[in-house]
């Protein structure tokens, strides 16, 4: 049968130098809620995506294992006409699952017209005599908006340490942020290097399956219980006619989840009562146990050594190998609990008590070099020496923060990369706007309650935002907005002063950017929760107060 011709704007793409209200780059859940908002308001919009398909971060992530670890109902946009026609079939859906979510989003709202696949940004400018924004793409693509909306994601750019010997081994290596579906590991040996929420996943899953894996971790993450269970249609078409306050009370909640943090200090609560509520909290299962926890966790190194404690007592249950233990539930725990992503684990700790499982500690004995067949590990007369591998996994991390924007060609209005203007320290306002950068917005950012939030819930509150912002500039003729420099410095030195007096200063990890070297380690979280950041951020808007505002007249 030959192919009905359909003009290829109206399939996947834009004519060249096509021109727009709003350039919106990415095409995940950030670029999806622009998107539809912006067109809502009767805006003419255009998504570049560098995938291939609706996903983001669920388009790329399809290692064994990959899941969210956010919780349905509150892990999907609150458009009814999605989520009315929409089952999950777990609480915490798995990528094949998010993907499919992803496509039913696509056909309900009609979004892929609007879309450019395959569209990796290269290049993104301002011009200053037309006052629009100028993108051009790596297969050629180009176009100018008013305003620019980036939605690159958090965690997008993949980071693979500068190992010694790299190009010698022979074996299979794969990021986890960019695995080949369909990989093999029956009967092989296989290591997996890093021991984050992304090596948990895949550790539970290829532990099971090859006959030797090796995990080469430095710091062990804090992994509370999933409690995974399977969600009917018919529980869903009943709890359906409460999403609408489900929705709401999650956006006036400090995390996207309405639970309500015990208002007492740890010390302040009789042991018995306090371990019951642990209890009960640990059985919940999702980020139950952190999010409603005693109010001083992260404030007080004793209150901290309390939940500690208890959740070292929790995992031992299950993990009972003497030497194993040690290593991932510490008699003395390594970091303060709470301030380091506590990934959600099934059967994680029983199979790293399998004895086809062993760790290896980077901190006694770390990499040296890879060799032909597999690498070496430091230390030859502790546990040190070269070790065979056919597979290496690198859960090693992302550029987190602000690795997609630096590497796209966005330079602000007098030509300078925003690398180099970020050289120093990030600089925004609010968490979405920067000085230099006229009429462009951030989503799922640095500097705002990104990391320490559900992902739907702060994106749609910072589009909101976004939203409001452009309809009401439209309204008053406004030609141009940017944040003042003034703005920038208020804003850091009060997310700074949130952090001052808690323990997160005191562990570094992705969500201080201390993970890559090379990259300053600071602060990249609003603390004060979705709540209070939503409500700030819209007093500020009142007015345009920290914004140079130029008028079209």
């Amino acid at each position: 049968m030959a192919s009905i011709p359909v003009p290829k704007a109206e399939l996947n793409g834009t004519a060249e130098g096509s021109s727009y209200d709003a350039i919106i780059i990415g095409a995940g859940f950030s670029g999806i809620s622009n998107l539809h908002r912006l067109r809502s308001d009767g805006l003419n919009c255009h998504v570049f995506e560098a995938g291939e398909d609706f996903g983001g971060v669920w388009y790329w992530n399809r290692y064994p294992g990959a899941r969210v670890d956010s919780e349905t109902p509150f892990y999907q946009l609150s458009i009814p006409e999605v989520y009315q026609t929409w089952s999950f079939s777990q609480r915490f859906p798995d990528h094949h699952e998010l993907r499919a979510y992803m496509a039913h989003v696509d056909k309900t709202l009609n979004l892929r017209k609007d879309v450019s696949f395959n569209s990796k940004v290269n290049s993104c400018t301002w011009d200053k005599n037309k006052s629009r924004w100028a993108i051009t793409t790596e297969n050629g693509k180009k176009a100018t908006g008013t305003f620019l909306i980036l939605c690159s994601g958090l965690l997008h750019r993949t980071h693979l340490p500068e190992w010694k010997g790299l190009k010698d081994y022979k074996g299979v290596i794969h990021h986890s942020g960019a695995w080949p579906e369909g990989t093999n590991v029956k009967g092989k040996k296989v290591a997996v290097i890093g021991s984050g929420a992304t090596s948990v996943q895949i550790v539970q899953e290829l532990g099971k399956e090859a006959d030797q894996l090796t995990l080469l971790m430095r710091r062990p993450s804090y992994c509370l219980a999933m409690a995974q269970r399977a969600w009917s249609k018919e529980e869903q078409d009943q709890l359906r006619a409460y999403y609408p306050a489900i929705f709401a009370a999650a956006r006036t909640s400090a995390v996207g989840f309405p639970v309500e943090r015990k208002d007492k200090r740890i010390q302040d609560e009789d042991p018995s009562v306090r371990e019951r509520h642990f209890e009960d909290c640990w059985r919940a299962g999702g980020f139950q146990f952190l999010l409603g926890n005693y109010s001083n966790v992260v404030l007080d190194p004793e209150a901290n050594k309390v939940v500690y404690d208890f959740w070292k007592k929790k995992v031992r249950e299950r993990l009972t190998d003497p030497e194993k233990q040690k290593l991932m539930a510490p008699d003395d725990a390594p970091y303060y609990f709470g301030t380091k992503r506590s990934p959600l684990e099934s059967d994680y700790y029983t199979v790293l008590d399998q004895p086809n499982v062993d760790i290896v500690d980077l901190n006694k004995n770390p990499i040296d070099t890879f060799t032909e067949k597999g690498l070496k590990v430091a230390g030859e007369d502790d546990g040190g020496g070269e070790r065979e591998f056919d597979v290496v996994v690198c859960a090693t991390g992302f550029d987190s923060f602000t690795g997609s924007l630096t590497h796209m060609g966005l330079k602000n209005k007098d030509g300078i990369d925003i690398k180099d203007v970020w050289s120093d320290g990030v600089r925004t306002y609010l968490g979405m706007m920067m000085h230099g950068f006229p009429n462009a917005f951030m989503v799922y950012s640095p500097q705002a309650p990104t990391a320490l939030s559900n992902g739907p819930t702060i994106l749609e509150c910072q589009t909101g935002l976004v939203g409001d912002t452009i309809k009401s500039l439209r309204a008053q003729g406004v030609k141009t907005i940017e944040a003042t420099p003034e703005a920038e410095d208020e804003w850091k030195k009060g997310m700074n002063a949130m952090v001052e007096h808690t323990l997160y200063p005191f562990t570094n990890s992705w969500w201080n950017t201390s993970n890559i070297p090379g990259k300053k380690a600071e602060n990249q979280s609003y603390i004060g929760g979705i709540n209070n950041y939503e409500a700030q951020c819209r007093d500020k808007m009142t007015g345009w107060k920290g914004f140079e505002v130029i008028s079209a007249a």
